[in-house]
């Protein structure tokens, strides 16, 4: 095991504060996670693990490498300089560094009957992390972000997913890719619009379906509500037009599941 890091001059130390920027994760292919749940959905999803640094004041060593099973990628730190590398207090003492993957539409598996979520140009890490966990709750086949504004590795998507970014197949791609790809599948495009004229529970989602949002500020590009099979809309019964988009997207995704039974897909 590594020696003791006491001091936040140390270089691992400045270089995991460096990975708070996107464009520094992008450049060393690394991302940061914390907490022990996180770390283990990462590790059940093979993702490579580089290094854990870790307060012995907060988690045991031994009960630490019982999880990752590689001593040599531990590093103990000391309380002061764990509380500079945290974000959040409820860490469970380990911040670790992890190697991003690509995500790709080739690389998406599809069961013989697909629930897709698309999201469209989303821009805030928490809604990001929220759509993350709904996908993760209804067990959709995959998450597809289509020129997206953040990236999945952000440490808020991390956070706010609660690693659900390591449960669900997921793949970044531009609109008219994704578009293409749906098509070539078989896949129907359900698209959420305020201007639509279909409730969303009016639909038959027990085919092969795709589940489209927008962002809350914009909604869909022209390109999707053009090649929807269906524009649908929740009906609102207040005083505001729509909801946050998360919430959107478990109103709509969960009406897709109650229609299927709550079936799980065969991957």
């Amino acid at each position: 095991m590594h020696p003791l890091i006491t001091s936040t001059q140390n270089s691992k130390i400045k270089n995991i504060l460096l990975l708070e920027k996107a464009r520094e994760r992008k450049k060393q292919n690394t991302f940061i996670l914390e907490g022990v749940k996180e770390l283990t959905l990462a590790l059940e999803g093979g993702y490579t693990v580089n290094s854990v640094f870790f307060c012995p004041e907060i988690i045991d060593a031994t009960s630490l490498l019982r999880l990752v099973k590689n001593e040599n990628i531990l590093i103990p730190v000391h309380q002061s300089v764990f509380e500079k590398i945290a974000y959040r207090e409820s860490t469970g003492g380990i911040v670790a560094l992890i190697e991003q993957r690509n995500h790709t539409l080739d690389q998406v598996k599809l069961s013989q009957n697909p629930l897709v979520l698309i999201v469209e140009a989303v821009e805030k890490p928490g809604n990001l992390g929220a759509l993350l966990r709904t996908a993760d709750a209804a067990g959709v086949d995959a998450v597809v972000i289509c020129d997206p504004q953040t990236d999945f590795y952000n440490p808020n998507v991390i956070r706010s997913s609660v690693g659900c970014v390591f449960t669900k197949q997921l793949a970044s791609a531009s609109s008219t890719e994704t578009i293409t790809w749906l098509k070539r599948n078989g896949i129907k495009i359900y698209c959420t619009y305020l201007s639509a004229a279909e409730h969303y529970h009016q639909i038959d989602f027990t085919s092969p379906s795709a589940i489209v949002m927008g962002t809350e500020a914009t909604g869909l590009s022209d390109l999707w509500i053009e090649n929807a099979d269906a524009n649908i809309i929740i009906p609102m019964l207040g005083k505001i037009d729509s909801m946050n988009v998360s919430t959107a997207a478990a109103v709509v995704i969960f009406e897709a599941k109650r229609q299927r039974g709550f079936d799980r897909p065969a991957i």
